[in-house]
């Protein structure tokens, strides 16, 4: 069994409704040991603009199936919610699953890179992420405390 992360988020209507049945599929769905944090409010980033600002919560769990297997099921929660299947990253969404860490793991294939390329520099992810795993680790061996800690003053991040 892996540890994951995931961040889940969403800024139209329904979003946190949303991100409650997520939760319930990614249970149902054979993720186990699931601990969710609160949901954030943060302003959108890399977005067009104009964009509506987003609601955004962490979980972390425990998968027994691969990388390629819990994308396939972020991917089908995601249509299932209402997000189309072609859509741009910096357009609004009902709902967003984007994963954080795969155990211990570094990925980098043509449709998942894990960790995710930038969350070590977003506090819309770690301040959710250290609210539930704070000394969670990066592959890196760095914690989310530590990169939390590291990031410059809510400069807008990245």
């Amino acid at each position: 069994m892996k540890q994951i992360a995931i961040m889940l988020g969403g800024n139209l209507p329904g979003s946190r409704n949303a991100m409650a049945e997520a939760l319930k599929k990614f249970s149902a769905s054979g993720v186990s040991n699931i601990k969710s944090s609160s949901v954030f409010h943060s302003a959108a980033v890399d977005c067009v603009p104009g964009t509506p600002d987003f609601l955004d919560m962490a979980f972390t769990g425990s998968w027994d199936g691969t990388p390629e297997a819990l994308l396939e099921l972020c991917q089908r929660i995601e249509l299932e919610a209402g997000r189309p299947k072609q859509h741009s990253s910096r357009e609004s969404r009902i709902l967003d699953c984007d994963i954080i860490l795969f155990g211990n793991e570094k990925i980098s294939t043509d449709s998942l890179t894990v960790p995710h390329p930038r969350a070590h520099l977003r506090a819309f992810v770690l301040e959710p992420m250290a609210e539930i795993a704070p000394e969670m680790k990066f592959p890196d061996g760095v914690s989310v405390r530590e990169l939390l800690m590291q990031l410059p003053e809510k400069a807008g991040n990245q």
